[in-house]
C-alpha cells in the first residue's frame, strides 16, 4: 500500500512579533525583534533579565479571547494552543461537522506544559493548605491539556495526544500526525504546539544551566544565532498550530494547499542530557533520514530553518550537521534562524519554523537570521544575515534539536499536482 499525501491547508500563529499568523510574517520580514526587558516579576536576582514575552503591554490579554470560566480552566499555554488552533482552522476552511469527525486528530507538542498553574498553586498550598487548591489544577498543568481541549474545541474525534521531547516537542507531533495521515489512520490532524514558560521558577532554571543571553542592556540584540558573539537564547512565549490534510480530501472540499508534507527524520544522541554530541551525527542522521523518507536529495532543497538558538555549542554543531548530511550542496543552502526574532519558543519552536518554511515557499521569501555582525569560523554557512530574501524555495527543512538528544527534522516541498 502506498503512503497517502499529506498537505498543509492552514496555519496559525501568535508569537512575541505578532498576534496572529499575517503580522509575525509581516515583523518577521521587517527583522523585528519580540525581545524585552521582564517586567512581570522581579528579576533582581536573575543573571538573565530579558525575555520574548507575549505577556506585555499592548500583547496577548486572554480577556480578549476568553470569557472569566475559560479563563479559570485554561493554563495559558493550552489558551494560546486555542488561539493559534482556531485561527489555522478559519484559516483551512475546514468545517468538522460538515465531515467525519472520527477520521480527523489532534497531535500537540510542548515541552513543559502547564507550569504557570503549577508555580502559582505550590505559593497557594505553602500559604493557605491543600484544601484551597483549585479542582482545575490537574487538568489545567498536565501536557496533554493542549489536545484535550483543542479535541473538545473543534470535535475531533480521531488520534489525540501530546508529545514532549524538550525543543524538539511540536516538530514530533507534526512527524506523528503526518504518519497518522499517510498510515490511514486519520484524514485531517490539528497539529503544532504551545509553550509559555517564561515564570520566576523556569528563568532561573535556564539561568543555572547558563543557557540564556545576558545582554540585558540590549534585548532586541541579544539573539544573534550563528554570530561570534553569540552568548546564549532568548525564552520566548508564543504557540502555532498547522491544519495537515490527506491529499484528495483536501481537493476535494477546495481547501488551499500551501506545503506539501513529505518527510520525518527522528534519532538521538545518547550522549548528554543537554548538549548535543560533538561530531554532529544524530542531527545530521536526522536529516539524512528525513530526506530519505521525503524521497528528496541534498539539491532539492533551497532552504533550511535551523535550530539556530544562538548558543555557542548548538550553532557550531548544527553547521556541522548541515554539513554532513548535505555535502557539498551545503554551501548552496540559504539558512535562517528565526529565532533571532522571536526568541526561543522551547516545545513550540518547531512548529512556529514550520509555519515559517511553508510561508517561504508560499509567499517567495526567506526570513533573515537578524543580529549577525561578525562571522564565526566554525560557522561559516550562509545564514541569509540581517535582511530577509526573496527567493523560489520549492523544498524546505526545519530542524529542532532538544534536551534529552532529541533531533527531528521535517521536510516540506512546493505542492505539485
Amino acid at each position: 500500500m502506498s503512503r497517502r499525501r499529506v498537505v498543509i491547508t492552514g496555519m496559525g500563529a501568535l508569537t512575541p512579533i505578532g498576534l496572529d499568523l499575517e503580522t509575525t510574517w509581516s515583523n518577521l520580514l521587517e527583522g523585528k525583534s519580540g525581545a524585552v526587558p521582564i517586567t512581570r516579576f522581579d528579576v533582581s536576582g536573575h543573571s538573565a533579565k530579558i525575555a520574548c514575552e507575549i505577556q506585555r503591554e499592548g500583547m496577548y490579554s486572554p480577556e480578549k479571547y476568553f470569557t472569566k470560566n475559560e479563563i479559570r480552566r485554561l493554563d495559558i499555554y493550552a489558551q494560546l494552543t486555542l488561539v493559534v488552533s482556531d485561527e489555522a482552522m478559519k484559516n483551512s476552511g475546514l468545517e468538522v461537522d460538515k465531515g467525519d469527525a472520527t477520521r480527523m486528530g489532534c497531535i500537540l507538542g510542548t515541552g513543559i506544559g502547564g507550569i504557570n498553574e503549577l508555580e502559582d498553586n505550590k505559593v497557594l498550598f505553602m500559604e493557605r493548605g491543600p484544601r484551597r487548591i483549585s479542582p482545575f489544577f490537574i487538568p489545567k498543568l498536565m501536557s496533554n491539556a493542549m489536545a484535550g481541549q483543542a479535541a473538545m474545541r473543534h470535535g475531533l474525534q480521531g488520534p489525540c495526544f501530546a508529545t514532549s521531547s524538550a525543543c524538539a516537542s511540536s516538530s514530533n507531533a507534526m512527524g506523528m500526525a503526518m504518519r497518522a495521515i499517510q498510515w490511514g489512520e486519520a484524514d485531517v490532524m490539528l497539529t503544532g504546539g504551545s509553550e509559555a514558560t517564561t515564570t520566576a521558577l523556569a528563568l532561573a532554571g535556564f539561568c543555572s544551566l547558563k543557557a540564556l543571553s545576558t545582554r540585558n542592556d540590549d534585548p532586541q540584540a541579544a539573539s544573534r544565532p550563528f554570530d561570534r558573539d553569540r552568548d546564549g537564547f532568548v525564552m520566548a512565549e508564543g504557540a502555532a498550530a498547522l491544519v495537515f490534510e490527506e491529499l484528495e480530501h483536501a481537493q476535494k472540499r477546495g481547501a488551499p494547499i500551501l506545503a506539501e508534507v513529505v518527510g520525518y527524520g527522528s534519532t538521538d544522541d545518547a550522549y548528554h542530557l543537554t548538549a548535543p554530541m560533538d561530531d554532529g551525527s544524530g542531527a545530521s542522521r536526522a536529516m539524512t533520514l528525513c530526506l530519505k523518507d521525503g524521497k528528496l536529495s541534498p539539491e532539492d532543497v533551497q532552504y533550511v530553518n535551523a535550530h539556530g538558538t544562538s548558543t555557542s555549542l548548538n550553532d557550531k554543531i548544527e553547521t556541522l550537521a548541515i554539513k554532513n548530511a548535505f555535502g557539498d550542496h551545503a554551501r548552496a543552502l540559504q539558512i535562517s534562524s528565526t529565532k533571532s526574532m522571536i526568541g526561543h519558543l522551547l516545545g513550540a519552536s518547531g512548529a512556529a519554523e514550520l509555519v515559517f518554511s511553508a510561508l517561504a515557499i508560499s509567499r517567495g521569501a526567506i526570513p533573515a537570521t537578524i543580529n549577525y555582525e561578525t562571522p564565526d569560523p566554525d560557522c561559516d554557512l550562509d545564514y541569509v544575515p540581517n535582511v530577509a530574501r526573496e527567493a523560489r524555495v520549492d523544498a524546505a527543512i526545519s530542524n529542532s534539536l532538544g534536551f534529552g538528544g532529541h533531533n527531528t527534522c521535517l521536510a516540506i516541498r512546493r505542492f505539485e499536482g
